[in-house]
């Protein structure tokens, strides 16, 4: 299915969703770990911000985040993989109130062949997969709030150890959606 398709499918999801016959849900997975991304910092003359870096630890989630804001976190200690999202959506699935669609990118462990062939079990329980066309990570929502949390929400401070970090991260996804920690968004472009 080509781009144009897609946007088309895109667009008849939200419509679905605006007359309240389906929940839409943004999903992908993120890791976090002490490895700073600092594009520029300003601080007082003569005064040194210094972050050390720690390479290694790493804060693994699979996200779902509902088109109204609401947000489900699977956090996973291991590696990500295929039989990780299955695990997290065969416990999802059993929270849904109505038909479900979930937006995903086309990572490898979406598309992995043990995720193809329990789509259908899904589907029997009104969870349904739609892959947003290649190289599209802006028609993804949690994408954007990934990039928030990295770069604009976790501070200088939080790096200061694991422990800090990694409250700093549980914090963020406890408080997502309140005043501090809430993400506006627009209608989508495809909507109009």
């Amino acid at each position: 299915m080509d781009y144009l398709e897609k946007i088309k499918r895109m667009k008849l999801l939200w419509k679905l969703y605006k007359a309240e016959q389906i929940d839409l849900v943004f999903a992908d997975e993120a890791g976090f770990q002490m490895v700073p991304s600092l594009p520029y910092s300003w601080q007082p003359t003569g005064k040194w911000v210094r972050i050390l870096p720690q390479k290694g630890k790493m804060i693994r989630l699979f996200g779902l985040l509902y088109a109204d804001n609401r947000l489900h976190i699977y956090p996973n200690q291991g590696s990500m993989n295929a039989e990780f999202i299955i695990e997290s959506l065969d416990d999802f699935v059993q929270k849904i109130t109505k038909p479900t669609v979930i937006i995903l990118d086309n990572a490898p462990i979406h598309r992995a062949q043990i995720v193809k062939q329990r789509r259908r079990l899904w589907e029997q329980k009104n969870l349904y997969l739609f892959f947003l066309p290649k190289y599209s990570p802006h028609l993804n929502r949690i994408e954007i709030l990934w990039r928030k949390m990295k770069y604009e929400w976790i501070e200088p401070k939080h790096y200061r150890s694991w422990g800090i970090y990694t409250k700093a991260v549980t914090k963020l996804i406890e408080q997502f959606g309140s005043e501090k920690y809430n993400i506006k968004f627009n209608e989508p472009f495809y909507t109009v």
